[in-house]
């Protein structure tokens, strides 16, 4: 179970976002959380079709987007999408 989370320095939401991802890796001790941000790995971004901070994707194991959250998403949000990898 794969999450990546495109943030950026100076966003809050982005803060936001990583105490969210906080819990579900508590919740989820499987679950990876590999953060990048824009600024530092904008080929990254582009490639994701990341168009705004913070976005969080979950991918399943073969690399296949089960779910994508422009803006802060919840803890239920992502713990469904986690799921989702696994079914």
């Amino acid at each position: 179970m794969q999450l990546v989370y495109f943030s950026s320095m100076f966003c809050e939401p982005c803060s936001q976002t990583r105490f969210v991802l906080d819990q579900v890796q508590k919740l989820v001790p499987a679950a990876s959380v590999v953060e990048h941000d824009v600024a530092l790995a904008p080929e990254l971004a582009e490639a994701a079709h990341v168009r705004v901070t913070p976005t969080v994707l979950v991918r399943q194991q073969d690399g296949t987007e089960v779910f994508r959250a422009e803006g802060v998403p919840t803890v239920n949000q992502v713990l469904v999408a986690l799921a989702r990898t696994v079914s």
